[in-house]
């Protein structure tokens, strides 16, 4: 495999790394991504003809919405039961539904969107995002989310205006933790490979909070990523140093790592 046919592994690894940090200080609900593993797993060893397990709890969580439409206990069991056939698209339905139950929560809403991404519905997808970043500003998880949906459609220019909005915004409500802003942001420029205006980010994010180990770590993949690793290495240093205790040992692994 040639250099240039790495290159997108490398950059995508380094987003995702910066990010997972970038995260910490908020509560997450499980993975979303494991929902997308599980709908990916199919019952090979049946025939096609025979009905698998999941069809039929499938049927019989419909059967019961059909006498109670709200009921939650089926709706997220009908979810379950599409996932696990793999059916994106069937799972939709239930998920609208547990959102419009649950508006004064954002996981489901959260999940629609991932769900809507994954089929390709970007518009629906993107119109899930705005909606939950409407009545919930705070909520990284969502802003992360509609970052990622623009930078899969190269409209990296709208990601970079969404989080420099969103940060103006942040000065009068301070609703987020600034550092956590500043890290998207970062990201995206590193996802375009401008090294500098990343740079400038991270930098101001340590002058912010000179005690938050993300920035520093996230500079040092930076500097590693353009093989300037006597600079990496003594920023790997400091963020193993700042890093709390229960993140140390990735971060050790992080700085050792290609």
């Amino acid at each position: 495999m040639s250099t240039s046919q790495q290159k997108p592994k490398r950059w995508l690894s380094i987003s995702l790394a910066i990010m997972v940090f970038a995260l910490v200080s908020f509560s997450m609900m499980p993975l979303i991504s494991s929902f997308f593993l599980v709908s990916n797993q199919t019952n090979h060893s049946l025939p096609s003809s025979l009905p698998s397990k999941w069809d039929t709890e499938a049927l019989g969580y419909q059967m019961v919405l059909q006498r109670e439409p709200d009921n939650q206990n089926a709706l997220r069991g009908l979810l379950n039961a599409r996932l696990k056939q793999g059916n994106l698209r069937e799972a939709i339905a239930p998920l609208e539904k547990l959102a419009q139950l649950n508006s004064t929560q954002t996981d489901y809403s959260i999940l629609l969107a991932q769900v809507q991404q994954q089929i390709q519905d970007f518009e629906g997808a993107n119109t899930t995002y705005q909606t939950l970043l409407a009545s919930h500003p705070e909520d990284m998880r969502a802003l992360k989310g509609l970052v990622d949906l623009l930078l899969l459609q190269n409209k990296a220019s709208q990601a970079i205006s969404l989080v420099e909005q969103t940060l103006a915004k942040n000065k009068e409500t301070k609703q987020i933790d600034v550092n956590s802003l500043d890290l998207l942001l970062g990201e995206i420029y590193v996802d375009q490979q401008q090294w500098d205006q990343a740079i400038a980010i991270y930098d101001q994010a340590i002058q912010t909070d000179p005690k938050d180990f993300r920035p520093v770590l996230a500079k040092a993949l930076v500097f590693r990523e353009q093989g300037q690793q006597t600079l990496a290495t003594p920023l790997f240093e400091e963020a193993v140093m700042l890093a709390p205790i229960e993140y140390k040992d990735e971060v050790k692994m992080m700085a050792v790592s290609n």
